[in-house]
């Protein structure tokens, strides 16, 4: 309800009250649904009037998909000042020069940015495809995580879930949802069916993430439709829960919703657990970027800045379970739980020190499951070819006799209807007559 009247009130507020006028006063922020602690948004106008001396007003909408986001962006209609997209769509946007550089000086405001942010996320954001654009200058780590597989551990192993071809065991079938995104599907699935290549030195794990031909394509659709018969449902966003309700005993998902499930299935006594198959996986992130419409670009940093603060960072990952780019002490300390028995390597991520903390494993994989995971890319030209893989797999296109089939039967509908109205006129017109008659 809270987020209902959020979205409600800035909604009427983006197209009742925003004016050219205050418009320099109005930050425009376009997230993800359920993406963050909403009590932040209204912390962020009073530190930015402590820190600056100006008030600022805050339109937030939402979108559920990352093509959506850039689609307004590219037309230029929209003069979002702050997005959150996906390491892809930075490439794309970088690519197509949709982006402004973020000027890091904030004067007598510390920079959260620089000395805050893991310097694993800025090593990952170095390898974005920026078409010669270094992406930590123009984009901020926000959220990161893994894609991997949820399970009931009543009705699955461990074994079982080490390997993506779970997916193929007739023992599930109709058990198993798989997320309805085709990019967080494509590469884990890929990367299983290339596991032999990669192993054996013939290619390496980060081009798999870059393959998008013909081939690896096909290849991924064949896995795909024999798993299909066994696929309960695609889902965006209902997973977790029929797991929680165990509708499903295995979902092909990311680690944020793995932790919001099993954290709601503990609560009445189901027992889930996640685990990235042995074969490997992606490893995915999200940041914050100004595109180049933005209007209020001075409010737009200080705000990513203040994203940065380790307990804005604490604040999120605990209402939304997804995992912050932040990684310092503040945060290591939070996140240890002494209650847990088995340690992780996560050094990778928080620097020396970490090499064996009790921390959820599920939020910070173990040193060696990050080894086995790729970033994903943007595919380009392919992306279409992708796409229309993912349609044919889930059965959205519809083929040539099914199409026949519909033709004839409208057709034979219109004959039958047309008939029918030839036998009314003609009965009605022999009534005419009778009555004429009499």
């Amino acid at each position: 309800m809270r987020r209902l009247l959020l979205f409600i009130t800035t909604l009427l507020f983006a197209f009742g009250t925003t004016t050219a006028a205050d418009r320099e006063h109005t930050l425009k922020i376009y997230n993800w649904a359920d993406y963050i602690d909403e009590d932040v948004l209204t912390e962020f106008q009073q530190w930015y009037k402590e820190q600056t001396g100006e008030d600022v007003e805050i339109i937030y909408q939402l979108f559920d998909i990352n093509e959506i986001m850039l689609a307004k962006i590219e037309r230029g209609k929209e003069d979002f000042d702050v997005v959150c997209p996906s390491e892809y769509i930075i490439e794309r946007m970088l690519r197509n020069n949709l982006l402004l550089p973020i000027d890091k000086d904030f004067g007598d405001t510390p920079n959260y940015i620089d000395s805050n942010i893991s310097p694993y996320i800025v090593d990952r954001f170095n390898m974005i495809d920026g078409s010669g654009k270094n992406a930590n200058d123009y984009a901020v780590g926000y959220m990161w995580g893994t894609t991997g597989l949820l399970y009931n551990t009543k009705y699955v192993t461990e074994d079982q879930a080490r390997t993506w071809s779970v997916l193929h065991d007739e023992q599930f079938r109709k058990k198993i949802f798989i997320k309805d995104a085709f990019r967080d599907v494509y590469g884990p699935i890929l990367v299983y069916l290339k596991r032999g290549s990669i192993d054996r030195g013939e290619v390496t794990l980060d081009e798999v993430m870059y393959d998008a031909s013909d081939e690896s394509i096909a290849l991924v659709e064949e896995f795909l439709k024999k798993a299909k018969r066994l696929v309960a449902g695609w889902e965006a966003d209902f997973g977790k829960e029929m797991m929680t309700k165990e509708k499903a005993y295995i979902n092909l998902t990311w680690s944020g919703d793995a932790v919001w499930a099993i954290e709601e299935a503990a609560e009445v006594g189901v027992t889930l657990d996640y685990y990235v198959p042995n074969e490997g996986s992606n490893v995915w992130f999200d940041g914050w970027v100004i595109p180049k419409y933005a209007k209020n670009i001075k409010a737009a940093r200080y705000f990513i800045n203040f994203m940065c603060r380790s307990d804005i960072a604490l604040k999120n990952m605990d209402a939304i379970g997804y995992v912050s780019a932040v990684a310092t002490p503040e945060v290591l300390e939070a996140k240890i739980d002494d209650t847990l028995e088995d340690t992780v390597d996560a050094s990778y991520f928080f620097g020396p020190g970490a090499e064996s903390v009790k921390i959820d494993a599920v939020q910070y994989p173990d040193r060696a499951v990050i080894e086995r995971c790729a970033m994903m890319h943007d595919s380009g030209a392919r992306t279409e070819q992708m796409l229309e893989m993912w349609a044919r797999v889930k059965g959205e296109v519809v083929k040539p006799w099914v199409l026949i089939v519909i033709g004839i039967t409208l057709l034979a509908m219109l004959v039958l209807g047309i008939r029918r109205k030839i036998v009314q006129y003609r009965r009605s017109s022999a009534y005419r007559r009778r009555r004429r008659k009499k």
